[in-house]
Order: structure tokens, then sequence, then C-alpha cells
């Protein structure tokens, strides 16, 4: 039976991959930098160490990556200030986790993005771990992050499910040793090869029950 649930962030509960692009897009442009229409999908998974550099190194922007970090993020803060874009039913399925499991919370976004949107949302008391991929060596698809999850859920990750959108995120639950469920991101869907690594898969993350977590659980 599974021990515990950790869950993706971005694509997950919040619908908000494309306003992560929208302002790293305007960003570069604004600062003569050129974007590129694969700019997106190379940065899924990305920490924000990692994003920052891309933009820096590959997309010429032409600030250090800790400056590029700093102000992308503080874009991010304020826009989920002004509307944050959580997915039907996020809210209600964390609880019912929750409720059921320790939950935790492994996710590409910054710490302060992390922390505002359990602020917002009102769900700081519901994860018993948050880990951001920039306070391990590697972002997704390298598996620190739910690795490092799991460490501090105390749990073995092959004791874990989680939940993932992305073709990184499936192969670094994956790589982790955990067992994936996937709720592929409609406007960046998985590639095929990284859906066939997940167990299930489901249309929202309304639809990951706890009946769901305890079925694949047991395979």
């Amino acid at each position: 039976m599974p021990e515990a649930v950790i869950l993706d962030l971005d694509g997950v509960l919040l619908d908000s991959e494309q306003r992560w692009n929208q302002i790293k897009e305007a960003f570069v442009r604004e600062t003569g930098g050129r974007w590129r229409a694969e700019a997106p999908r190379a940065m899924m998974g990305m920490s924000s160490t990692e994003w920052s550099a891309y933009l820096h190194d590959s997309l010429g922007v032409p600030m250090d990556p800790e400056s590029i970090n700093r102000e992308v993020a503080s874009r991010m803060q304020t826009s989920y200030a002004r509307e944050l874009p959580l997915l039907p039913g996020a809210p209600e399925a964390v609880r019912v986790l929750a409720a059921r499991w320790p939950l935790g919370l492994a996710s590409s976004s910054n710490r302060e993005i992390i922390d505002r949107f359990l602020e917002l949302a009102d769900l700081s008391r519901e994860f018993r771990v948050t880990i951001s991929s920039e306070e391990v060596a590697r972002g997704k698809p390298a598996p620190d992050v739910y690795r490092e999850a799991a460490r501090r859920l105390e749990v073995d990750p092959a004791r874990c499910v989680a939940v993932e959108d992305s073709s990184n995120g499936i192969r670094a639950a994956t790589a982790a040793g955990m067992t994936v469920i996937a709720v592929p991101n409609a406007d960046y869907p998985p590639e095929d090869e990284a859906l066939e690594l997940a167990t299930a898969r489901v249309a929202g993350i309304g639809d990951v029950t706890p009946a769901l977590v305890e079925r694949i659980g047991r395979n």
C-alpha cells in the first residue's frame, strides 16, 4: 500500500505553465534577448538556477542569472497576487488526499513561488513537506527533487505515489522509483514514451482520488 503522495505544482495544481512562459518571453524580449519557439519545452522541469542560466546563455538576456531569476520570480508573484490560476478541483483533491496520507510537494518553481501559492490557496497545513528543485542538485528529469521529498517524509520512494503532468516530471518521479499518476498538460502534452512510464492517466487533479491511489499502489 502507498505510504505517501507527492504532487507536482505547475500543471497539476496550477494552470501556470503558460503564465510562466508568457512572463519569461516578455522579459527576454524587453531585455533584448532572442526568444525561441522551442524555449517553453526546453525549460520544462528546469530548476530556477537552470532556466535562469538558459535565458542568459541560450536566449541572450544581458543580465546575470541571479538577477534574471529574481526579476522573473517577482513578476510571477505579482501575477499570482492578482489571480491564482488554480486548476478545477485542486484544493479539494489536496485536502482529501492529505486526510489519508502525508503529502509532499515536489516542484520546479522557486521557493518563494511555492510559499506564495500555499499562502494564497490556504493549503500550507495540508503538505507535510514542500521541495523546490532549486534546493537540490538537479532539476527534473533528474530524480533529485522527488528523492528529497521522500527522504523528508521518511518514506521509501517505492512506497510513494507521484502526480505529474509533464514528460520531464514523469521521468523524474519514475527515476526516483515512484509509482506515477499522469495528469497530461493540455498545452504541453507529455511525449508518448514518457506517458508509458505512468501507471495511471487521468484528465485532471480532481480524478486523483484515494481509491485510485490505493489501487495503483497495490500494483
